[in-house]
């Protein structure tokens, strides 16, 4: 087992691993049990994390699934304001992230709904403003590895090496995150996105790699089709698959957990913290 690195990311400190939760905003996110597309589902939704324990709640409102529907810069930020209205009134402490890839909403959600950390799935390479506006805005960024875009990205999965080639482009993007003088960005090997089945479990197996990058780490497999392809299941039968992946992950050093089931991340962490330490109590027989 790994050890677990701790981080300080802007006024947050990773002391332990994170346990994102999941709030989708949308109406045709890939798995329908995570919809929540009206003020009451939103609220059970963020009640439930928080009893549950929750750390941070990443707040998506543009699905990224392949064949999703493209939603407008105002719908995406209309969204937003609505589930934050949710939040900060449920909980008005949580730590809040928002999911999106426009450099432009990015802005309004921290500038005007008061999102803490920006969470882009296409890493800076959706939207040419996006490491400028981080630069600006002067929050935590979580880069993401993906090629192509969400319709493409299943098509460029060509790799000499996938953990090395994955490893070397968010290097690269890292550099340049640092040269505008951005500090705190957590880094996600990108699970599902321009990846084939077999190449997410190389990732998986090499997961402890990315402790070289020298930043936070996040894993997010949460439901997706690496679990309920190999086990001959659908998306809502993939809580005991996602689990056993993020004890992996967390076994090999993750600092975040991106999850639909907070409960079960919450538990996975526990008790592979509680080996950890028994493991560094004996680390001398």
């Amino acid at each position: 087992m790994q050890p677990f690195i701790p981080y300080q990311l802007g006024k947050f400190s990773i002391t332990r691993p994170w346990v994102m939760g999941i709030l989708n905003v949308t109406p045709d996110s890939f798995w329908d049990g995570s919809r929540c597309d009206t003020p009451q589902a939103i609220e059970r939704a963020v009640r439930q994390m928080l009893n549950n324990g929750a750390d941070v709640i990443d707040i998506g409102a543009y699905s990224t699934r392949p064949g999703a529907d493209d939603v407008s810069p105002h719908e995406e930020m209309r969204r937003l304001e609505g589930a934050m209205r949710v939040v900060r009134n449920v909980a008005p402490g949580m730590v809040t992230s928002v999911d999106t890839f426009r450099a432009d909403v990015a802005s309004y959600a921290v500038e005007c709904l008061g999102f803490d950390i920006v969470n882009d799935v296409s890493g800076g390479t959706l939207d040419g403003e996006m490491f400028g506006t981080v630069a600006r805005l002067q929050v935590p960024y979580i880069l993401m590895h993906m090629r192509g875009t969400p319709a493409t990205m299943q098509q460029l999965t060509d790799y000499d090496n996938v953990v090395v080639d994955v490893m070397e482009h968010l290097r690269t993007r890292l550099d340049a995150l640092r040269a505008l003088g951005v500090r705190d960005v957590v880094v996600d090997p990108g699970f599902g996105f321009s990846k084939t089945l077999e190449q997410n479990y190389e990732l998986m197996a090499h997961l402890g790699e990315f402790n070289r990058l020298g930043v936070p780490w996040l894993v997010g497999v949460s439901r997706k089709s690496m679990i309920y392809k190999v086990l001959g299941c659908t998306p809502g039968e993939a809580l005991n698959g996602t689990t056993v992946l993020n004890t992996l992950a967390l076994m090999a050093g993750a600092h975040i957990l991106r999850v639909h089931d907070v409960k079960a991340a919450f538990e996975a962490r526990a008790l592979v913290e509680k080996t950890r330490q028994s493991q560094s109590n004996n680390c001398k027989l």
